[in-house]
């Protein structure tokens, strides 16, 4: 293949997709809209084409029951887009590490056939930037047998490891347009009150992982008057950068990337991107370097705060189906709670409102037959919810059943109770 840069057109890009092959995707806000659609307007030409990819935004076409046949999508994660269709069968799930995807693509366990991206123009050093999402992309470019580039000059020049050689591209299609957003949504009385008791372990120095959505971002407003706090992370979104332009987050106290920003992918507004556009103070990195444990641990009281979907009375986590139905996927949860773990001084999380939005407790007697269990009993540590934190760690199972109701919402406290009672015989609800 051709290395020098010369651009084409997208339908004259995506010929070279045969029959058969594999067909890596960039992740989160990166997916490159214009290589996709040129892609499945060939679908009349192609057959038995996978698609492997983590969590993208936008349309993803492929799943539509249209393609069956000629499409099918195995994610690493279940985002939004592809929900339905891997609920329904026409998409599937690898279960797998955030921090393990690499090494499925370098390893040639999940070998890629093409890789379609999007990057920033080379620079005048004959580099370019895979910007908001290295992710597992960084695999992907380097091991794919031909690697399809939309050059986008809106995308933010990102440094760390999202630095690449313009050589190590094969095909270019140059097309501007803005990346994918979220807006940061305004956090409900319950998210803030959830914010404000994990707030209360977050310790001056410490080093911060949080993902994306209302619960991160109400925590991020309840930091206002702390000090020197660090970010090792596998993403952040927008509730961080109040924080960084306070002073507040200065990553001055971490061991590893001292006064670095350290994330692998960012989902949020184009004031996020602009934010770290020619920014050396934050590194995006390979996703088998953030979200290893080897690495996590060397930093200073790692707070480590993720969310689930249900947790049972003593302390199994499911944070990635609803009983059979795939909802998202296992992620960089146990990845941030092992390192977190063993960091000195660190405290793995797990925060969630005590209720669905249908009132259903998220605290229940047993999970759902066919639920995941993504953080096991003995990884689990705090969990918290509006009405306080449960301390897992160490526990027994009755204490722990006893500490979990607690935190419960007061309409389900007497049915976790009764299931506490008739599993272990008490005549009352314990204080230990």
């Amino acid at each position: 293949m051709q290395k020098k840069y010369n651009p084409v057109s997208a339908e004259e890009a995506v010929k070279v997709i045969k029959s058969g092959d594999r067909i890596f995707i960039h992740s989160v806000a990166c997916a490159p809209k214009i290589l996709i659609d040129a892609m499945v307007k060939r679908a009349t030409e192609l057959k038995n084409i996978e698609i492997i990819h983590i969590h993208t935004e936008g349309d993803a076409p492929y799943t539509q029951p249209q393609y069956n046949g000629i499409f099918k999508l195995n994610s690493f994660f279940v985002g939004s887009n592809v929900r339905q269709a891997t609920q329904d069968g026409r998409a599937d799930y690898i279960p797998v590490f955030l921090s393990e995807t690499p090494r499925l693509i370098r390893q040639n366990i999940i070998p890629i056939d093409v890789a379609l991206v999007q990057i920033t123009p080379p620079d005048r050093h004959g580099y370019c930037s895979i910007g908001t999402s290295v992710d597992c992309t960084l695999a992907a470019i380097e091991n794919a047998k031909i690697v399809i580039a939309q050059v986008n000059h809106r995308m933010p020049r990102a440094f760390g490891n999202a630095q690449i050689p313009v050589k190590n591209f094969d095909i270019f299609v140059e097309h501007d347009a803005p990346l994918y957003t979220s807006p940061c949504t305004k956090p409900t009385d319950i998210e803030i009150q959830v914010g404000k008791n994990v707030a209360t372990l977050v310790e001056d120095g410490a080093t911060l992982q949080l993902g994306i959505g209302a619960i991160p971002n109400a925590v991020l407003l309840q930091l206002g008057t702390h000090k020197k706090l660090g970010i090792h992370t596998e993403m952040f979104a927008d509730g961080l950068i109040p924080l960084v332009e306070k002073g507040i987050v200065t990553c001055e106290e971490k061991k590893l990337n001292k006064g670095i920003i350290i994330a692998s992918f960012l989902m949020g507004s184009q004031n996020l991107y602009d934010f770290i556009d020619n920014n050396p103070g934050v590194a995006m990195m390979d996703v088998a370097y953030t979200n290893d444990i080897a690495v996590i641990r060397q930093n200073p009281k790692v707070t480590a705060i993720n969310s689930a979907i249900e947790i049972d009375i003593t302390g199994q986590i499911c944070s990635d189906s609803i009983g059979t139905r795939h909802y998202s996927g296992v992620g960089g949860q146990i990845d941030f709670n092992r390192g977190a773990s063993f960091s000195e001084g660190g405290k793995p999380i797990i925060a969630l409102p005590s209720t669905t939005k249908k009132g259903l407790s998220k605290i229940v007697p047993t999970l759902k037959i066919g639920s995941g269990v993504v953080t096991t009993r003995p990884s689990a540590h705090y969990i918290i919810t509006e009405y306080g934190i449960a301390d897992l760690y160490g526990k027994s199972l009755q204490q722990r059943a006893n500490a979990l109701i607690n935190i419960s919402h007061p309409d389900h406290k007497e049915t976790l109770f009764k299931a506490a009672r008739e599993r272990y015989g008490w005549n009352k609800i314990y204080s230990f």
